[in-house]
């Protein structure tokens, strides 16, 4: 039986002098295109997109040790091997063969994996025998962002041991973020692995629809709803939270939802027709994104009830707050502000199904969908009385993750559960994003399978949204006592840093990209700009990412 033959394409792309060191340029090739990469004077070849949602990396940030930042979500990977480094996404870069040949770039590639939609997953399988830790197990808590990429991080760095995953969740994990964005509701299209690719892929033993009812610390066990007992030798608990609702009456009626999981989108799509009048209570970023999802799906109304007089007031200010909701207003979404809700009421031709909200001072709502968009809780009821929790059910954690206030030291917690240490700003505070909870299931991994090269989590949370014109955000919670803007937040196309005794602290932006993705990096390494040095005109675009204390314009 005769080998298929390889579709390898050899040619010239780029004469050498076109291509700085430390810069990337994004090149034809064949029926697709290749990312070219000069690192300290040589030329990488790489996939030209984001493994995430495909963004072109070329309008992204590189620093001087080939680590390239996506434009849009954070992703990062590394030019150099074409691995990936950061999260949101899964999926290395394929790598090419890259020379010079007479002044003249020369890469050599496989055809099918230029053109590839999906990148390439490390490691394809595990071998027993020629890694670390094959005699061990980490046994994983949840199954969503934190769980999967410590999943793919441990055998990234060649761990070869046994991988137990324990899910409450019916589905292996998705990609949540596409549950308030677009309303996803087949858990096939939404999961990152398939639980057959668990399985075969990584080796893990994963348990969908099960809960841990028991952690023993002690005995380096848990045991879950189905009455199994798992022994483990490091414990990673990424349980994510659950959502809240709000504690009035008419909250258990019929057509009354959260939005969480797969099931709960599957409820709302369900729902929309055009008769549907839509009321989502909080200006969450959850609610918000859910509103102009549910707009597309054309209900008869929908509406948004919201606590505070601005969305987003505390996190992004109040001049961008009002400018996101007049421009949802422009799209035909309505807003009760500073409202003070008083119960739900069941409808006059079903009783057991919502009908109405009521606002003191207004009158009745009508609403035959309600989604509350209130807030979640750490979901971290099963460790009461194996370790302590803070007041608002989270779980503290020292600088490499580990669970603090117990004797083990092989005993992490990550995602929306814990209290991490922020940096550089050195407080504690629980982040509920997306990024977070992936970048520490990274971390995770890595200390585990590099026992005598611990590494302190220091990464700056990254956070996006698709309301007005698409958000990012960057930011560790530290609050502001000033900001400059540069562009127009009326008009949605904009940078503002916020800063605290002249340091920034945050930056938010809509149509600016890369702006997050470089200031990303230059916090990373401690040489973000001061406020006034932006007012006055300093370019962050135009700060070489080189090693910390060697940077200049």
């Amino acid at each position: 039986m005769s080998t298929p033959e390889i579709d390898i394409i050899t040619k010239e792309v780029l004469p050498e002098s076109e291509l700085k060191d430390g810069q990337m340029k994004t090149v034809e090739f064949g029926e697709g295109k290749v990312l070219l990469s000069k690192i300290k004077g040589k030329i990488y070849a790489t996939s030209a997109f984001c493994t995430h949602y495909g963004a072109p990396l070329e309008k992204g940030v590189i620093s001087h040790d080939g680590r390239v930042v996506c434009p849009w979500h954070g992703a990062c990977f590394n030019v150099c091997t074409g691995d990936i480094e950061d999260a949101p996404g899964l999926d290395s870069l394929w790598k090419f063969s890259a020379a010079v040949n007479n002044g003249q770039i020369v890469v050599s590639a496989n055809q099918q994996e230029v053109k590839s939609k999906v990148g390439r997953i490390v490691p394809k399988a595990r071998t027993k025998g020629t890694g670390k830790k094959e005699n061990e197990t980490v046994v994983i808590v949840g199954g969503g962002s934190g769980g999967i990429h410590t999943v793919e991080s441990l055998r990234m760095n060649d761990y070869q041991g046994d991988i137990v995953m324990i899910s409450e969740e019916n589905y292996a994990p998705i990609d949540r973020t596409k549950l308030s964005k677009g309303l996803l509701d087949n858990a096939e299209k939404a999961q990152w692995r398939k639980p057959e690719e668990l399985k075969s892929d990584f080796g893990v033993d994963f348990y969908p629809g099960t809960s841990v009812n028991k952690v023993d610390l002690e005995a380096s066990s848990v045991t879950t709803s189905s009455g199994k007992t798992h022994k483990y030798d490091h414990l990673v608990l990424a349980p994510g939270a659950k959502p809240k609702k709000i504690p009035i009456d008419g909250v258990d009626l019929e057509g009354v939802v959260t939005l969480r999981f797969i099931e709960d989108t599957k409820k709302i799509t369900s729902s929309i027709t055009k008769d549907t009048e839509v009321v989502l209570i909080g200006t969450s970023f959850i609610s918000m994104e859910a509103a102009s999802a549910i707009l597309k799906k054309e209900p008869k109304s929908v509406t948004l009830v919201g606590m505070d007089e601005t969305p987003f007031e505390a996190i992004l200010g109040k001049e961008i707050g009002n400018a996101i909701m007049e421009n949802m207003k422009k799209q035909g979404i309505k807003f009760h502000m500073k409202a003070k809700i008083e119960k739900l009421s069941p409808s006059e031709s079903n009783p057991s199904h919502v009908g109405a909200i009521h606002v003191e001072g207004k009158d009745p709502i009508p609403a035959n969908l309600v989604v509350m968009g209130t807030g979640v809780a750490p979901a971290t009821s099963f460790l009461e009385g194996a370790v302590q929790l803070e007041k608002d059910g989270g779980v503290k954690v020292d600088e490499y993750l580990r669970i603090q206030g117990i004797k083990q030291k092989n005993v992490y917690a990550i995602g929306d559960i814990a209290h991490y240490i922020q940096y550089p700003d050195k407080f504690p505070r629980r982040v509920e994003h997306w990024n977070v909870a992936g970048n520490h299931g990274r971390e995770v991994a890595h200390n585990i399978t590099h026992p005598d090269d611990q590494v302190a989590y220091t990464k700056v949370p990254i956070f996006w949204s698709s309301i007005g014109k698409g958000l990012r955000y960057l930011g560790t919670g530290a609050g502001f006592d000033d900001s400059w803007t540069d562009g127009s937040i009326d008009e949605l196309k904009f940078a503002t840093y916020q800063a605290k005794n002249g340091k920034v602290t945050a930056v938010a932006t809509m149509q600016r990209d890369p702006i997050v993705a470089k200031a990303s990096e230059l916090m990373r390494l401690d040489i973000m700009p001061s406020l006034d040095e932006l007012r006055n005109g300093k370019n962050l675009l135009e700060i070489e990412l080189l090693d910390k204390g060697e940077n200049k314009i």
